[in-house]
């Protein structure tokens, strides 16, 4: 059992991590005040554009995986696309295509395989950015995916923080993939529309 001291501690020290990362994360979008404010000046508001480009790292493999198997079909072991596989996912979103270039953000939610006959993924995730000029903003992706064409184009649904009311296209294209693993890397363009 812990002493009374060293639990104090461990909880302490656990707050001020908790505190910092959240400081790290905090998005103007937390007031409900100035998201009212905001949403007050949208009338004279331009829309604007914005291009990102970076490289998405699905790892389902090894001792740190960043998506995860957690459902399945009972026919799965039969369907050569899987078909009834869900994964859930916190990928690492970096700008260049090696594992230890910066890292831009995160992509986190899960898809599923959805194709019986051909390798098509149904994505949900959000694109949760952690570089300066974005920190804390997010943009959400719900749509097909065929995962084995050259390009796919997926939807951009909404968004947060910078990206409030987010609309617009994400085309990804394989930059990498290990047929045994699964592990990918994939190459993303963006082009949001927002306020």
């Amino acid at each position: 059992m812990a002493k009374p001291g060293l639990t104090a501690m461990v909880v302490a020290a656990l707050a001020l991590v908790v505190a910092m990362v959240a400081t790290l994360a905090h998005a103007e979008a937390d007031d409900p005040k100035k998201v009212d404010a905001w949403f007050n000046g949208l009338s004279h508001a331009d829309r604007k554009t914005t291009r990102l480009h970076f490289y998405f790292h699905d790892t389902l493999s090894g001792r740190n995986p960043t998506a995860v198997r957690v459902a399945e079909a009972t026919m799965t072991e039969k369907s050569p696309t899987l078909f009834g596989v869900v994964n859930m996912i916190d990928d690492p979103l970096t700008e260049g295509p090696e594992p230890e270039s910066p890292l831009v953000g995160r992509a986190q939610g899960f898809y599923g395989s959805v194709g019986l006959e051909s390798m098509a993924l149904h994505m949900n995730m959000n694109l949760v950015f952690t570089t300066p000029e974005y920190n804390g903003s997010t943009l959400s992706i719900l749509g097909h995916n065929p995962a084995l064409e050259t390009y796919r184009e997926m939807p951009i649904v909404g968004g947060t923080g910078v990206f409030r009311l987010a609309s617009g296209v994400v085309t990804a294209k394989t930059y990498f993939l290990n047929l045994t693993t699964g592990d990918a890397v994939v190459e993303y363009k963006v082009i949001a529309l927002h306020y």
